[in-house]
């Protein structure tokens, strides 16, 4: 795993100590905490060279400007926040900041004093995220320097703290990020499975491991449907964290790796196929930070993990199978797998009669088609949709609430078992999340499909080109508001 920036405290503005000092542009370049002081320093040149390279303090935007020595910094980054920035705004210009910032072994930044809710936090969690890279199959890597973030004079007693709690969240997202980026020929069911179960070990959580025997003494039908066609078998992870309070079960889809099966998909089309566990990754990365964190929930990790290949024994168009609470499925499109798979986990799930089961998913193209690459989808019963919808605001994950009209549901009708598992061409993503639901015995649920967000193919902000790790910080916001009561 890359080595996350340490963010310490630093001296005010005015008092120099690093080659590099980022500060908050309001909009129409509108000085923000420390802004002013290099204003003063610069003169009337750097507003003269802020309208030549277009700067206007919109959010996204950013400056880098040499000070040929005239302040106690050599490199001052403007990171603009626009006229009302909220919480998102300061962590986006906060790793904008970092991943602008030349090359340098520390940085000093202001926008944790600005007088937004959840600044600091803000500020230290953009600095962590933008600090990842993946070079682990790289021949060399590169020689950059991991800036040490310093908070400049004055910041709240309780900062560490926060810093703590930051960091922990963030060598979560690392790990997923870390997960997901891996080659798919070094990262089977069972290699992930150990690699989930060593972190989460460590975190104090209880771990069960499903191997494919136990899957089928279990009845988990539609893991071992979807696994059938690999040499490398299928897995089922189990954590459950040490925690008391509030029971929340995670579910994840783990397809680590996904040709379609004997529905195979066309080539351009498997070339990122390696993300399909993103899911899996998400939840076992949340529950780890849960755990970590010392949250007053019960929290339960499920993680379905299966290679859909087109082997001998892979599984058929028109093969029926029996699912973990007895319902039976065909299979039509051994390409719509996902769901298969986690009709197994939401049902092991649902048992524990939770009081709120969530599970997360790159489960279809037609939910990116339909909210396209920034947003996941959500679905699910009304007060667990609503939960999920406010923990992600909060933690600035975009989701976009989607319906489950009950007519959809005749769309899953099969001839010869209780449902198909594809409703055909229209509204994919509600047919998809209707299958589910018949797996989680009524209990309070909530689907995020997050085919687009799982992944960015350009860095920006505090995300690195590849894996976002979407899905850890909303699930560890929904913990802890569940502990809130």
């Amino acid at each position: 795993m890359t080595r996350l920036p340490d963010i310490g405290s630093a001296a005010a503005v005015s008092d120099g100590g690093a080659p590099v000092l980022v500060v908050p542009m309001g909009a129409d370049r509108e000085p923000g905490p420390g802004a002013a002081y290099v204003l003063d320093r610069l003169g009337s040149w750097l507003g003269e060279h802020l309208e030549g390279v277009g700067f206007s303090g919109k959010p996204g935007e950013v400056a880098v400007v040499p000070t040929a020595g005239a302040i106690g910094y050599r490199w001052v980054v403007m990171v603009g926040v626009g006229d009302d920035p909220d919480h998102e705004t300061v962590r986006r210009a906060a790793g904008a900041g970092y991943r602008a910032a030349p090359r340098a072994g520390r940085l000093v930044t202001t926008l944790h004093q600005l007088s937004v809710p959840g600044a600091l936090a803000a500020t230290v969690e953009g600095s962590l995220l933008a600090g990842y890279r993946y070079e682990d199959y790289r021949s060399k890597p590169s020689d950059r320097p991991v800036p040490e973030v310093g908070l400049a004079a004055p910041v709240p007693s309780d900062w560490t703290e926060t810093v703590e709690r930051c960091r922990i969240v963030a060598e979560a997202v690392y790990a997923v990020r870390d997960w997901v980026n891996q080659p798919p020929q070094d990262q089977g069911p069972a290699d992930l499975a150990a690699m989930m179960s060593a972190m989460a070990t460590q975190a104090g959580m209880t771990v069960e491991i499903w191997d494919e025997k136990q899957l089928t003494d279990e009845g988990m039908g539609g893991i071992m449907s979807v696994g059938r066609g690999s040499h490398r078998p299928p897995r089922l992870v189990r954590f459950i964290g040490p925690g008391e309070g509030p029971r929340l079960t995670l579910a994840g889809k783990g397809i680590t790796f996904d040709s379609g099966g004997l529905s195979l998909k066309p080539a351009k089309n498997q070339e990122l196929m390696k993300v399909d566990m993103a899911g899996a990754a998400a939840v076992a990365g949340a529950g780890i930070a849960i755990s970590r964190l010392g949250l007053g929930v019960r929290v339960e990790v499920l993680a379905a993990l299966a290679e859909n290949m087109p082997g001998g024994g892979a599984s058929r168009p028109g093969d029926v199978f029996t699912a973990r609470n007895g319902k039976t499925v065909e299979v039509v499109n051994t390409d719509a797998e996902g769901r298969l798979v986690l009709a197994d986990a939401l049902s092991l799930g649902a048992e524990g009669s939770p009081d709120l089961l969530v599970d997360v998913a790159t489960l279809t193209g037609a939910t990116a088609v339909a909210v396209g690459l920034r947003y996941a989808g959500l679905y699910g019963t009304d007060d667990a949709r609503r939960m999920v919808a406010e923990a992600a605001k909060a933690a600035g994950e975009k989701v976009w609430p989607l319906p489950l009209p009950p007519e959809y549901r005749k769309l899953l009708d099969s001839p010869v078992a209780d449902m198909k598992n594809t409703g055909g061409r229209w509204g994919g993503g509600i047919t998809a999340a209707l299958l589910l639901q018949e797996f989680t015995a009524d209990v309070p649920w909530a689907h995020l499909d997050i085919p687009g967000p799982a992944k960015t193919k350009d860095a920006k902000h505090y995300l690195a080109a590849g894996a976002t790790g979407f899905g850890v910080r909303t699930l560890v916001e929904l913990a802890s508001r569940m502990a809130a009561g």
